[in-house]
């Protein structure tokens, strides 16, 4: 799969698509299978590389929400458990099963988070991922030996999916394209176009590579930009009320030793309203989230001091060994593309269902929702898109669908002694994963950048020598980005140019 296969089908490809599907997170990519898998055209445009906003920032899990179920949305949680388990089924190779304790140190805690946690459990139905129970004191030492012992009486310990987002972002889009549908990133959409009635019926996208602009018809174009739906929808109508209310979460890494064995802590209540999370992940150990409403979607978004504090803060709570910000491996930070609500009065208690919405425009808007319902929001999508377009009705088959799984690399020279990925990691990533830049090895197709940023950045030097002839670009290239990923990566460290925000 290459960007220039890519433009093939593209330029092949004779009248209206079917589809056009703007927008290449897990929300797109998903519109985009599942439309292909219908047997329907489909053209899907991303305006930076797949996964660069949202999809490659989440708290990497496959989950029902047991904050969702405090909350009394049983329906979300259902839809989300039951995605969990088809998730696990269709792409095993990047999900598994973590056990979550959450440490109890107060007499009631124990038996009132065990009884929620067992309804979680029958929520799953067949789709469960294994049985919650309480744990004695010694039983959570055991599985989480450095816990803060002060206070400990037990905890409960329950079961729900990891996985790495970028990854199966990158697989999803592997996964579209096998199934006939042509994928294009760097290829941003700068205007739409309309019919005699004043309905979108196409778009107009600029190739970043050669500067090219290109034109393409559609059936029916899907607006599946996140965060940025807004501004979509602004283009497409200029009188379209905004609906997005994004609200940032931030995570921290650290080195393992924070969190050794195999089993992660959820703290159901922090001074947020949020739970926080602290979960081993490639060797390393991953804390987060906060819910901090900002005023506008970036997609480079930077974590904010007060946000750091505090997940240093709630972490030395549970923590035996108090994390330092002189013990973060990296910063990374996302933006949720939350739909604005007249009954919330902030962000963490916005609904995380998702929203399809018929624009005036004739567009259609899919927003809102979380990674683990991807698939569900997409066959949503594609359902009322379809219906809109007055396209042959076709059945979903995306339930029972493996995703492309690209199997085990042959063994290779090490890019750097502190992180996993190999020269070989680089090779795959431009030749078959369109990787274009330095960051979308070490930030999306490897995740060297979101577990050690320091380290990421001296391997920025040798990947540039990698994929400069892979590319056919030249030594002048290869400094432009190494100087361009290590200006993006000083963010992801802590740094004094933070202070004060």
């Amino acid at each position: 799969m290459t960007r220039a296969e890519q433009f093939r089908r593209l330029h092949h490809h004779d009248g209206p698509w079917d589809f056009i599907v703007i927008g290449g997170g897990a929300t797109g990519a998903g519109v985009a299978i599942d439309a292909a898998a219908r047997g329907y055209s489909v053209l899907l445009l991303e305006r930076h590389d797949f996964g660069k906003g949202t999809s490659s920032r989440s708290t990497k899990l496959v989950h029902g929400g047991v904050r969702y179920l405090e909350q009394g949305n049983l329906s979300l949680v259902m839809e989300a458990l039951k995605e969990r388990g088809l998730l696990l089924q269709n792409a095993p190779h990047l999900v598994r099963n973590l056990g979550f304790v959450v440490p109890t140190y107060d007499w009631w805690e124990s038996p009132f988070y065990g009884l929620g946690l067992k309804l979680y459990n029958l929520l799953a139905g067949k789709y469960g991922f294994g049985d919650s129970r309480i744990l004695s004191k010694e039983e959570t030492l055991e599985r989480l030996p450095t816990i803060n012992t002060e206070g400990l009486r037990g905890g409960v310990i329950y079961f729900d999916g990891q996985f790495d987002d970028a990854r199966l972002l990158i697989d999803l889009v592997t996964t579209a394209w096998e199934r006939g549908a042509t994928l294009l990133n760097y290829s941003p959409v700068f205007a739409v176009i309309k019919d005699a009635d004043g309905f979108v019926d196409g778009v107009r996208f600029r190739d970043l590579e050669t500067g090219e602009e290109h034109e393409a018809l559609a059936r029916a174009v899907v607006n599946a930009t996140g965060p940025f739906a807004d501004a979509l929808r602004t283009l497409a109508d200029s009188t379209a009320e905004p609906m997005i209310a994004p609200s940032q979460g931030i995570h921290l890494v650290f080195d393992s030793t924070f969190l050794p064995g195999d089993n992660a802590i959820m703290v159901p209540h922090t001074t947020d309203g949020r739970v926080m999370f602290a979960i081993p992940w490639h060797g390393h150990t991953l804390v987060g989230t906060t819910d901090t409403p900002v005023d506008e979607a970036v997609a480079e978004p930077v974590a904010l001091e007060r946000e750091i504090e505090f997940i240093l803060h709630t972490a030395s709570i549970y923590l035996a060994r108090k994390p330092t910000r002189a013990d973060i491996l990296s910063i990374f930070a996302g933006i949720r593309p939350l739909v604005k609500s007249d009954s919330a009065t902030n962000t963490a208690a916005l609904s995380r269902g998702h929203v399809i919405r018929i624009e005036n425009s004739g567009m259609v808007t899919v927003c809102g929702g979380k990674w683990t319902t991807y698939r569900h929001m997409a066959e949503d999508c594609v359902n009322q898109a379809a219906t809109l377009a007055r396209l042959p009705d076709r059945p979903c088959i995306t339930a029972n669908l493996a995703i492309f799984n690209p199997g085990e690399l042959p063994q290779s020279e090490l890019l750097h002694p502190a992180l996993p990925y190999t020269v070989a990691d680089v090779i795959r990533a431009v030749r078959d994963e369109m990787a274009r830049t330095v960051e979308d090895v070490l930030a999306r197709r490897t995740r060297a950048l979101f577990l050690n940023a320091g380290a990421a950045i001296e391997m920025a030097e040798r990947v540039a020598e990698l994929m400069a002839p892979e590319l056919g670009r030249d030594a002048a290239w290869a400094q432009e980005q190494v100087t361009s990923f290590c200006e993006t990566a000083a963010s992801y460290l802590p740094s004094p140019s933070l202070a004060g925000q």
